[in-house]
């Protein structure tokens, strides 16, 4: 666990905005209809979801996977994300124990 990598990642409000949607996909993703909710998110949605940019969320995307704290899986042209809570959990832990 990098947990400078973390830091970094949650220091911006829109990334932590996405681990907040990602924690509870069906109340802000309900219309993705292609695939499961439990497979991630479809980038698109979490796109349109912000107002921002494709590329302005896909830095966002990448930083909060570097950190470990969202894995991604490619499905045919789409990119899928989901939080890593075993990442978060552990995270969770250091703070509570170092601090």
């Amino acid at each position: 666990m990098d947990v400078d990598a973390i830091h970094k990642a949650l220091s911006h409000p829109v990334r932590r905005q996405i681990l907040d949607w990602l924690k509870t996909p069906a109340a802000y993703f309900s219309m993705q209809d292609h695939l499961p909710l439990e497979v991630g998110v479809c980038a698109g949605l979490i796109d349109a979801r912000t107002g921002l940019s494709q590329s302005t969320v896909s830095v966002h995307l990448a930083t909060l996977q570097r950190a470990g704290l969202v894995t991604s899986k490619r499905i045919g042209q789409w990119v899928f994300f989901k939080r890593d809570d075993a990442t978060i959990a552990r995270f969770k832990r250091h703070i509570d124990t170092d601090l």
